[in-house]
């Protein structure tokens, strides 16, 4: 199917529940309350050499996962051959975020620069987060919090991040 980049996952799916073709699933969005709004999504997973379309039926909370039921799945065995899956939507579905405000995979890929030195550091391979602000993971493994103070200028059109160092940062690696 499409290019990789097109595409956000946006859940992963688990276990079958109950015995109508529902399925767990684990958001992989800050915004639990997006699912209520599908209407299409794309399965990519196990059950398929390419994507595959479905029209979501519901989306409903049980615990800590999600529970979905796909129009055409409709048994537990239907539901099974899923089990994995990413549930996608297209690049260009994402919920719109408020100015000055990025989702990290539109910062993977952007060059860094020093703003004092005028020296690019490298490029983002990843954006890690581990319980604070994400860490921007540079290709030669130099990690930079995403942070105001450090990252002053954020321009994922121009593919460009310009940030401040705080001294001795530079030094700082990924684990």
């Amino acid at each position: 199917m499409a290019d990789a980049a097109e595409w956000v996952a946006i859940a992963v799916l688990g276990r079958t529940h109950a015995n109508r073709g529902e399925i767990t699933g684990i958001s992989l969005s800050n915004n639990t309350d997006r699912f209520q709004k599908l209407g299409e999504v794309y399965l990519f997973g196990p059950a398929s050499e390419s994507a595959a379309r479905f029209e979501v039926e519901s989306v409903w909370q049980h615990g800590d996962r999600l529970v979905f039921k796909f129009r055409g799945i409709d048994s537990i065995s239907d539901a099974e051959r899923w089990h994995g899956a990413e549930v996608r939507i297209p690049v260009a579905e994402r919920e719109p975020l408020e100015e000055g405000a990025f989702y990290y995979s539109d910062l993977v890929g952007c060059e860094v620069w020093d703003r004092k030195s005028g020296s690019r550091l490298g490029v983002v391979a990843v954006v890690r987060e581990y319980g604070g602000p994400g860490l921007l993971e540079l290709d030669d493994g130099t990690l930079i919090p995403y942070v105001k103070k450090i990252c002053v200028n954020i321009d994922p059109a121009a593919r460009r991040i310009d940030v401040v160092l705080p001294e001795g940062l530079r030094g700082l690696n990924a684990p």
